[in-house]
C-alpha cells in the first residue's frame, strides 16, 4: 500500500485517538468503529475512491470492519494485512510480536470432528420482512454494539475449550495436523451463504472461529455476526497459540507465521 499512497485512495485509522496520535500514516483519517456508516452515507462520498483502505493495529478489527463494509455495497473497502504492525517496528513491537505465542501447541489434538446436524440458524427478531430491510437493522445494531466482543483471546479459549463452538477455517491438511481440542473444520468459500452449513452451527453457544492470522476469521466473524452468532475472532489466529510450529512447518504447510520480515520501516506523521 505504501507505494500506492499518492493514488486516489483513503486511509481509515480505526485506532483509537491515543494511538493515531502517537503516530499514522500521512493522510489518514482516524474514526471510530459506530461512526462508520453515518460517515460513508453522508461524511464522504465513497465511490470516489479507487480504494479505501481500513487500518488498525493489528488487522483484524480492520478486516471485520471491511467484511460489513462491503457487505453493506462498498466493494472498493479494503483491509491492510497486519495492521499498523506491518507498517513500522514501533507499532510492531505493540503489537503483532506481542501477540504470537507457542504456549499451547502440546495441547493440540489430531483427532477429526465432525459437524453437528443441522438444527437452524438464530432468529434475528427484526420484526422486519424484507431482506433490505432487515439486512440494514442488522448493519445498524452490529455498528451500534461496538467491536469490543469480536475477539477472543487463546488464553480464553484453551481455558475452557469445552464452552465454546470452535471453527477451525484452515486446509485439511493443516486441520489433521493439530488444531484446538473440539475444533471442526469449515471451508470458508463452502460455509458461508449456504444455509445448510451455516445452520449445523449452534446459536446457543459463543462461536469461536480461527484461522492462520486471524484475518480470514475476521471476515467470518462479521458474517456470523450479521446472522445472529455470539461470533468471535481469535486474536492473533494460530499465532498465538502455535506459533514456533507454524515457523517449522511454514514451507510443508504454507503456514503464515508473522516475523521481522513482514515489518516495514514506513514513516508517520503526527
Amino acid at each position: 500500500m505504501h507505494e500506492s499512497l499518492e493514488k486516489n485512495l483513503l486511509v481509515v485509522d480505526l485506532r483509537s485517538a491515543v494511538q493515531f496520535k502517537s503516530g499514522h500514516i500521512k493522510g489518514a483519517v482516524n474514526k471510530k468503529f459506530e461512526d462508520l456508516p453515518a460517515w460513508f452515507e453522508a461524511g464522504i462520498k465513497p465511490f470516489e475512491y479507487d480504494k479505501i483502505i481500513m487500518v488498525c493495529d493489528d488487522g483484524q478489527l480492520s478486516s471485520y470492519t471491511t467484511c460489513l463494509l462491503r457487505l453493506m455495497g462498498y466493494g472498493n473497502v479494503f483491509a491492510m494485512r497486519w495492521g499498523m504492525s506491518s507498517w513500522n517496528n514501533k507499532f510492531a513491537q505493540e503489537g503483532w510480536l506481542k501477540g504470537i505465542s507457542g504456549k499451547y501447541v502440546v495441547q493440540l489434538e489430531t483427532k477429526v470432528n465432525e459437524r453437528p446436524v443441522s438444527t437452524g440458524m438464530p432468529s434475528l427478531g427484526t420484526g422486519l420482512t424484507s431482506g433490505a430491510e432487515i439486512g440494514t437493522a442488522r448493519f445498524k445494531k452490529l455498528f451500534a454494539e461496538g467491536s469490543s466482543k469480536i475477539q477472543i483471546t487463546a488464553d480464553e479459549v484453551f481455558a475452557n475449550t469445552q464452552s465454546y463452538f470452535i471453527i477451525n477455517l484452515e486446509r485439511k491438511d493443516k486441520y489433521e495436523d493439530g488444531h484446538i481440542p473440539g475444533a471442526i473444520r469449515y471451508k470458508p468459500d463452502a460455509t458461508l451463504g449456504f444455509t445448510e452449513e451455516m445452520a449445523s452451527v449452534p446459536s446457543d453457544k459463543t462461536v469461536v472461529i480461527y484461522c492462520g492470522t486471524g484475518h480470514n476469521s475476521a471476515f467470518a466473524t462479521a458474517y456470523f455476526r450479521l446472522f445472529g452468532y455470539d461470533a468471535r475472532t481469535l486474536r492473533n489466529g494460530n499465532n498465538s497459540f502455535m506459533y514456533d510450529k507454524m515457523v517449522a512447518q511454514k514451507t510443508a504447510l504454507s503456514w503464515l507465521p508473522f516475523s521481522a520480515a513482514d515489518v516495514n520501516d514506513f514513516a508517520v506523521v503526527k
